[in-house]
């Protein structure tokens, strides 16, 4: 059985930030969600969160999964200090796997490729070469095999010309660990309880340690300020459009593509630059998504056309529709197929029947509009009174002429006419004509104001 250890205790002052440096956002998500996310594939039996500093905070958010158990570090004391407080309580016959909360980028085939490297009464090490390598614990080893981590405080010159280093992820029987860890002591220019003196115990019992080597440094690297999570998510990105790319979807500058959640997308997809999606979208076949548009948890149908400069939040928009440019789509937008949203055109909590327009500087907010209906420039609904929302319902084949305020609660009912410039606040009848207009006056004696 598996038992997997994330340490997340550390303070992160280099952030400069009030959050807890594991939660601070990668792509949309925590550092720490990226690693248990990719600890869950692994299928472990038990997950440890080792906190201290935002601990509750780290609780709070993480408070939804409910299979992670937690272990306190009240005092900073070091690594091998953080692994204590989840090891004594691990379940036995397990083998532990530690990993680092502010490590994002590690692999499920990493880590995978570590443990089934793995043999009985062992230590696995994931390393990896750095072009420098300064600040990190160095791998020494004779013969091939791993006799020591030298910590780059302790370490001698020659030592610190070793560019192979410690990624800190370690792979070990938990009896073994335990062992191990209640023999460390603080003995050391930091006075801190090294995760990494394990690996002398170990050498000097007689156990071999097994070094795995990450090709990709880039992979291993923990990220300790705001430079180095910009330098990750850069990473992030690339390798989330990379794997679009081997998908099918064409991206017309995959350096210029933010996906900060989950983007899933049918055949013949296109995405030109500058688009930011954010939590779950699912994208048909055949669609295009113009570019310097934000999507968010919305889902957009085969055949669907986004032009540039569009927000869409929480919205389904049906096959063969054309939205933008400029267009607004708030949560609770609705659009069945073949409907086309214009320019500045903004629909809250609304739904849209099929073949409808509504294509210029419009707000339609609570409406239910039918099928096949024209919506003039410069509509509105009114369904705020300031203290209460009300809705308006337009049935299918109305034509609403422009600059119309439609004041809900109302219905227009089927094939009805409104008239441009109209205030409506009663319901319209179907098949007539209903228009609102005072009598247009001319004053011939006023005169245009001018400058004193």
């Amino acid at each position: 059985m598996l038992s997997i250890i994330i340490l997340a205790a550390g303070k992160g002052t280099r952030m400069n930030s009030l959050l807890p440096k594991v939660l601070q956002p990668l792509a949309g998500k925590p550092l720490l969600g990226h690693v248990i996310c990719t600890s869950e594939t692994l299928e472990p039996h038990e997950i440890f969160i080792v906190h201290g500093f935002g601990g509750e905070l780290i609780q709070q958010y993480f408070q939804s999964n409910m299979g992670l158990k937690w272990a306190q570090q009240k005092e900073q004391l070091g690594t091998g200090h953080a692994v204590m407080q989840a090891a004594k309580t691990i379940t036995k016959k397990c083998n532990a796997l530690i990993l680092y909360g502010d490590v994002p980028l590690v692999s499920k085939e990493t880590l995978r490729l570590l443990i089934e490297g793995h043999q009985n009464n062992e230590i696995s090490l994931l390393t990896t070469m750095l072009p420098n390598a300064d600040g990190y614990g160095r791998i020494v080893r004779h013969d091939g095999d791993i006799k020591a981590i030298i910590e780059e405080s302790d370490a001698t010159d020659i030592e610190k010309r070793i560019k192979e280093i410690n990624t800190g992820i370690m792979y070990c029987d938990a009896g073994l660990l335990n062992g191990w860890l209640n023999r460390l002591n603080k003995n050391n220019t930091k006075g801190e309880y090294y995760l990494t003196d394990i690996i002398g115990m170990a050498v000097q019992d007689g156990v071999k340690v097994r070094g795995t080597k990450v090709e990709n440094w880039e992979e291993v690297m923990g990220i300790n300020d705001k430079k180095e999570l910009a330098i990750a998510e850069r990473l992030l990105q690339k390798n989330l459009a990379e794997d679009l790319m081997k998908q099918g979807v064409t991206l017309m500058d995959p350096t210029r593509l933010d996906i900060r959640g989950t983007l899933v997308c049918g055949k013949d997809v296109v995405i030109d630059v500058n688009v930011i999606f954010e939590g779950e979208v699912i994208l048909g076949d055949n669609i295009s998504i113009g570019p310097n548009n934000i999507i968010k948890n919305s889902k957009i149908y085969n055949n669907a056309v986004v032009h540039a400069n569009c927000h869409i939040d929480t919205a389904l928009i049906g096959q063969d529709s054309v939205i933008g440019p400029y267009a607004r789509l708030r949560p609770g937008t609705d659009l069945n197929s073949n409907v086309k949203i214009g320019n500045f055109v903004e629909i809250k909590k609304s739904t849209v029947g099929e073949n409808s327009k509504i294509n210029h500087l419009s707000y339609i907010g609570d409406a239910k509009v039918g099928a096949s209906v024209n919506i003039g420039a410069g509509t509105i609904t009114c369904n705020y009174d300031g203290a209460n929302k009300y809705i308006t319902e337009i049935k299918d084949g109305v034509f609403i002429g422009s600059g119309v305020e439609l004041v809900a609660p109302i219905v227009i009912e089927k094939n009805a006419t409104i008239g441009a410039g109209s205030t409506i606040t009663k319901s319209a009848a179907e098949d007539r004509l209903t228009l609102e207009r005072s009598k247009q006056v001319t004053n011939d004696k006023w005169q245009r104001p001018k400058k004193t």
